[in-house]
Order: structure tokens, then C-alpha cells, then sequence
């Protein structure tokens, strides 16, 4: 059963993407695949609960895949799609916004 989307496109992106820990997610897995440990850690200050929540609505929105190895203990990597990679113009855009917004804060506004 499919979602309904929203029938503007920015409030359609703002949904796959609006959680600030779903951005930090798509930066850190545009470098590659990564495992949950990698994530976790990265991102720093995300509960285990949280994390698990954002991949699995992430991964059911089609914005990356999710990959169980048969090891002991279980091994799970996250790959964006490449939908999830056609964000990366939007996270470019954002970083670069970004050290603007801190350089003007820097220097006085």
C-alpha cells in the first residue's frame, strides 16, 4: 500500500528528508555504503532507537537498501538507491548555504 503525497514537490521532499538526523544519514552514506555502527557513530548523539527508526522509514521510502549478512554476530549495511543519491545536489546546495551563513555569523552578521 502506497502512501499519498503531498501534491506540492518542496513539502514532498521535506517529507523524505525533514528529520535532521535523516540529512545526517543521506551526508554521511553519500561517501558509500556504511554499516550501523559507522552511522551511530558519525552521527554521534543519536539514540540506537532513533537511528533504527530513520533507516527503516528511509529504506520504505525507497532512499536507500539494506543488506543482512548470515554472520554471527549479524553484519547490516545501508547503500543509498539511487534515489537516495539524486538528493545530493539538495545536500550540496545545503553545505554550501551553510559555511556562507557561518561565515557572515563569524564576521559580524
Amino acid at each position: 500500500m502506497q502512501k499519498e503525497l503531498p501534491a506540492c514537490p518542496v513539502e514532498t521532499t521535506l517529507m523524505l528528508i525533514s528529520d535532521r538526523w535523516k540529512v545526517l544519514i543521506l551526508r554521511d552514506l553519500l561517501d558509500g555504503t556504511k554499516r550501523f555502527g559507522e552511522l551511530k557513530k558519525s552521527i554521534g548523539s543519536i539514540t540506537q532507537k532513533v537511528l533504527t527508526s530513520n533507516l527503516r522509514s528511509m529504506e520504505e521510502c525507497g532512499l536507500l537498501t539494506r543488506k543482512v549478512y548470515p554472520e554471527v554476530p549479524p553484519r547490516v549495511e545501508y547503500t543509498l538507491t539511487e534515489t537516495g543519491y539524486s538528493l545530493r545536489p539538495i545536500l550540496d546546495a545545503m553545505f554550501k548555504w551553510g559555511i556562507q551563513y557561518q561565515q557572515q555569523y563569524i564576521n559580524g552578521k
